[in-house]
Order: structure tokens, then sequence, then C-alpha cells
């Protein structure tokens, strides 16, 4: 069997994982992550090893790893740090943005919207993930850009468990208006619609939400592209 470096497999389950098309609680069973990338078991272990260093994935003892189920005090702790490291990045960020950038966050919120327009939620969540990240870049720390990688990743998970509306995502018109504030270098009010557009997200949790059932066949193998050399 050939030997796949993990990082294929983690970045697979990662992007599924932000589409939320594995949502949180889905058993990622060694042997099926090793039939569905034709790779050996220690290749899949070491990338659900990776996965679990990010908090996105629990290896549990006897029972096998499985995507990250947040309880309702994780999903609060991860929405305080977002906002914490946020209210930080919109500081630093503001004034700092190019023109380049300015172009690229407005096409994001346009595509975000006509993605939600078309009832595409795995390019709703993409646009909305890549609007926050692209801050982060403009911010210039690459260790507040780390941590927040692994925030947004971990806050799709919360979303799509306990999201009132199944799967919640950022509004257009928030992300138009830290936007204006970005290019007019208006650090105060970056400040107040980032923390403003965080608590509105955290709001729309419902910790009474079931998880919904998925499976690796369904929901990550259709999603992978075939590799040449694989």
């Amino acid at each position: 069997m050939q030997s796949l470096p993990e990082n294929e497999i983690v970045e697979s389950i990662l992007s599924a994982i932000a589409e939320q098309r594995l949502p949180a609680g889905t058993k990622l069973g060694e042997q099926t992550l090793s039939d569905l990338f034709g790779c050996n078991r220690a290749n899949v272990r070491r990338a659900l090893a990776t996965l679990a260093a990010q908090h996105v994935v629990e290896l549990r003892p006897n029972r096998g790893a499985f995507v990250m189920t947040p309880s309702p005090k994780e999903a609060r702790d991860v929405f305080q740090a977002r906002r914490a490291i946020e209210r930080t990045i919109a500081r630093a960020a503001a004034g700092q943005a190019s023109s380049e950038d300015i172009r690229f966050l407005r096409q994001n919120i346009r595509e975000e919207a006509e993605a939600r327009d078309a009832r595409d939620k795995p390019a709703e969540l993409r646009a909305s993930r890549d609007f926050h990240m692209r801050i982060a870049q403009v911010a210039d720390n690459e260790v507040l850009d780390r941590f927040l990688s692994e925030l947004t990743m971990r806050s799709t998970l919360i979303l799509g468990l306990y999201a009132r509306h199944g799967t919640s995502s950022c509004a257009e018109d928030e992300h138009a208006r830290i936007v204006d504030a970005l290019e007019r270098g208006d650090s105060d009010e970056m400040v107040a619609l980032t923390d403003s557009h965080l608590r509105h997200l955290e709001a729309d949790l419902d910790f009474d939400a079931q998880p919904r059932a998925a499976t690796l066949q369904d929901q990550l193998a259709p999603r992978r592209a075939p590799s040449q050399n694989a």
C-alpha cells in the first residue's frame, strides 16, 4: 500500500470540518481512513495525532478517534478567546490594510453572499473563515494568526453543533462595516465592530441542540481530489 503523507489526510479532514461536512462526534475510523486514502494505518494515526493537537479531534482510549464535540463551556471559552484575540488583531490591522487587502475583503463579502444565495454552505463557510484570516494577515502577527486559525476551526464545529439555525455564518453587513473601519484606519471602531460581531455569533448558540450523524464515506471521500502519484 502506498505511503501517503499524513499532511494530505490532515488537510482533507480539516477541509471537511471547516465546511461542516464532518460534524462533531463523527467517528474517524483508522481502517476506513486508510481505505479512503489508500495509505498505511500508521500514516492515519500520525494524522489523527496532529488533528488532536489542534483540538479538532478527540482520541478516546479503546474507542478510537472522533471529531471533537465541544461542551457548552468549551464553546463559551472558544468565543471568549476569539474576542480577545480578534480585538487585538483588529487594533493592529486598522490602518495597515493595502488597497489589495480591501479589494480582497470586499470581493470576499460578495462571494460569501453569492454562496449564501446559492445555498452553497461549504463555499459560504470558506469565505467567512477567509475573511477573518485575511484581517489577521493584515495585522502581521504570526502567533495570533496561528491561534486564530485553530479557533476559527473550532468555532465551525461549535456553530455546526449548537447554532439555532443549523449552520450559522457571518452577516454580510457586519463584515462590510468592519472593512469600512479597516479602510478608514479607525481602530476603536474596528475593535467595537469585531467584538459585536463575535458576540452576535455566540448569541445564536443553542446548547440543547443534538448532534447530527455523518459517515466518512459520504462526507469525506467525495471531496478528495484524485492524486496522480497515489
